[in-house]
């Protein structure tokens, strides 16, 4: 039986679900319940009474926090720690620093190995702003292409969406991370090459989608008689095959304990970001993913949101078994979010062992999936409340919006019509509706809590970015799992080499090699590519 099963919490927290709150009995949720369970740090309120959990079961799950030592480990990993490692087997065994590189502010880690990351990340960010100052002073650039797949793709367009209220002024950021050749033929039409920038991010420099869409990039340039290297730049790992000032204008740098899905705030997203929103408003997003840094480190769960939301999502996934988790984020700059999210949680807690290479007898991080609200309600959100499988949300949502243009129809405004639906949808989903009509009935007690803020906008972005990596990595410890490797999507990688030879060969018109990958060539006789 593995380390989690050994928890006296854990054997309490399983009779708790065996008898879980209903939400939908008359008296249980409350005004008194709402205000009591809410918790808030940095402008952002949590509120929980949606939840299927008693002040009992919250008690108890704290608990589960101490005898993990959930904040000790959440210090130890600020501090630079080595935290990414499998104990006894061949791993990555190096820190995750993503923290370190946005720790500019007040009460700065200490640390020596925090201190050295934090001076690394200080230098390029440094170094970017002479870089982006000479662009605007000596070019016409406008527009950014940024090259780069998973993590160098997922969080950085997230959050250049979930921002571009605050963009300046002409400038634009497109995002080409499929390896589909009709993305790349789909975005090269609709930019100015001499207006454009092409950013290529890869920790290794040998990423295939990432340097085949590079070539793609190249070749547009070359037709159009533009040299590449004054529109290239590089933002990977010191001493890759990308780190060359022969081939880029300039290269900067990204450093191994930081994993992809964690970079938003390393060069990975700053090159892009910085240069949207000038460096100002992207210090601003670095500050306030700085800051909830530093809220994840409080010891009391009840002023730790993070630390807090990771138990909710214990409670849900662990004992009342729920499987899936859909993110509904009230704000449509917020529309790609959710695929970020989905990529932080499932290739950070999509793990099968833990840290001591044992394989575990119980639940880790769940399906993540999510979609803008309030597009969702009218397309899953029938199954959501009426349908057999009990989905908890994670609903985010704005007091203010982030234009302040809006009409006021039918008495309210649509950023009130907005709030509306949300605070709707979670009372909804948890009180139901009984009926005689069975096709009218809502069964309800399906839980959701919600994330509360005044506004979106540069700080507030960060804040909630730190949140949601903090709240992964806080169930990575609990569960006694390595939230900072990625093998799984390794496997899949090797083979794919494999069927590429076998592209290969058959263009050239030599014999396929069916001892090599004789599933693969099974495929492959379907198919007839022209040489």
């Amino acid at each position: 039986m593995t380390f989690f099963h050994h928890l006296p919490s854990v054997a309490q927290l399983h009779d708790l679900a065996q008898d879980s709150i209903d939400l939908t009995k008359e008296g249980v949720l409350t005004a008194k319940r709402i205000n009591n369970m809410m918790i808030e740090a940095l402008g952002l309120k949590l509120f929980y009474a949606t939840e299927k959990v008693s002040e009992k079961d919250i008690s108890i799950l704290c608990q589960l926090a101490e005898e993990t030592q959930a904040v000790k480990k959440m210090t130890d990993m600020q501090n630079g720690q080595i935290v990414n490692f499998i104990k006894g087997f061949s791993s990555e065994n190096r820190p995750a620093m993503h923290t370190a590189v946005r720790d500019f502010f007040e009460q700065c880690n200490t640390s020596t190995e925090a201190k050295q990351a934090t001076e690394l990340g200080y230098k390029e960010l440094e170094k970017l702003r002479s870089f982006l100052d000479e662009i605007e002073k000596k070019s016409q650039i406008t527009t950014v292409i940024q090259i780069g797949i998973g993590g160098s793709d997922l969080g950085p367009e997230a959050i250049y969406l979930a921002l571009e209220a605050f963009h300046k002024l002409d400038r634009k950021v497109y995002f080409l991370s499929n390896i589909d050749p009709d993305e790349g033929a789909r975005i090269f039409q609709q930019v100015d090459l001499e207006k454009t920038l092409v950013v290529v991010v890869s920790k290794s420099g040998t990423t295939l989608e990432t340097m085949t869409n590079e070539r793609f990039a190249r070749e547009k340039f070359k037709q159009a008689g533009l040299t590449t290297k004054h529109h290239f730049v590089a933002v990977t790992g010191k001493g890759s095959p990308m780190d060359s000032k022969e081939q880029y204008m300039d290269c900067f740098y990204i450093w191994d304990y930081i994993g992809g899905r964690y970079s938003v705030t390393s060069m990975v997203g700053a090159f892009v970001l910085a240069f949207a929103l000038g460096m100002d408003r992207f210090l601003d997003f670095l500050k306030g993913a700085n800051a909830m840094d530093k809220v994840a480190l409080r010891s009391d769960p009840y002023v730790n949101l993070p630390l807090m939301s990771a138990l909710l999502g214990i409670w849900n996934r662990n004992f009342l078994r729920f499987p899936t988790v859909a993110v509904i984020p009230y704000s449509q700059a917020m529309s790609r979010f959710p695929a970020h999210l989905q990529q932080l949680d499932m290739e950070s807690n999509g793990k099968g062992i833990d840290k001591e290479g044992h394989f575990i007898e119980h639940d880790t991080g769940p399906i993540i999936w999510g979609e803008s609200g309030t597009n969702s309600q009218h397309s899953f959100f029938q199954s959501i409340h009426q349908g057999t499988t009990v989905v908890p949300i994670e609903f985010i949502g704005f007091k203010e919006s982030q234009y302040k243009e809006d009409v006021f129809y039918q008495q309210t405004t649509s950023q009130e019509k907005l709030l509306a639906n949300l605070f709707a949808q979670s009372i909804a989903l948890a009180i139901g509706q009984k009926s005689n009509n069975p096709n009218t009935f809502f069964p309800g007690n399906r839980p959701n809590r919600i994330l509360l803020a005044d506004k979106l906008d540069p700080f507030t972005m960060g804040a909630i970015l730190a949140f949601y990596e903090h709240k992964v990595v806080f169930q990575g410890f609990i569960w006694n799992i390595n939230s900072f490797d990625q093998e799984g999507v390794q496997l899949g990688k090797n083979l794919a080499s494999k069927m590429l030879e076998q592209f290969s060969l058959q263009r050239q018109g030599k014999s396929i090699d069916t001892r090599g990958f004789s599933l693969g060539v099974a495929y492959l006789e379907h198919l007839s590519f022209g040489s």
